[in-house]
């Protein structure tokens, strides 16, 4: 029984501190370590945000150009003819004698004059 408990302490004293020589120091060992994160943030930029921030851009320009006569599609899928705009809303003809209003965020996409109805 004695010499299985002196393995045990032999191996608990094998295990030391790890080796201080080969440790990279200062600020090279930070910037290798921030480097992995900084190429995942670049990433994230040009695949997911800067595209994002270009359709929003379109959206609102899409959006300040609208005029009465212009053929839109709602974000439900309603599709009319602007009868007239107002600084957040929009006043749709979707059938006749019936008009709807809408806040001008919710218009999809404007259609070309030659598109059927």
């Amino acid at each position: 029984m004695l010499e299985l408990l002196n393995f045990t302490v032999t191996e608990a004293y094998a295990m030391g501190p790890a080796p201080q020589g080969g440790q990279p120091g200062g600020a090279q060992g930070m910037i290798t370590s921030l480097l992995p994160l900084i190429l995942i943030f670049v990433v994230f930029y040009f695949l997911l945000i800067r595209p994002q921030q270009k359709k929003a851009k379109e959206h609102k320009q899409m959006l300040d150009n609208i005029k009465k006569g212009d053929k839109v599609i709602t974000g439900g899928g309603i599709y009319g003819v602007v009868e007239s705009v107002g600084n957040n809303t929009v006043v749709l003809k979707v059938a006749e004698n019936v008009k709807v209003k809408f806040g001008k965020g919710y218009i999809a996409a404007v259609r070309a004059a030659s598109d059927e109805d």
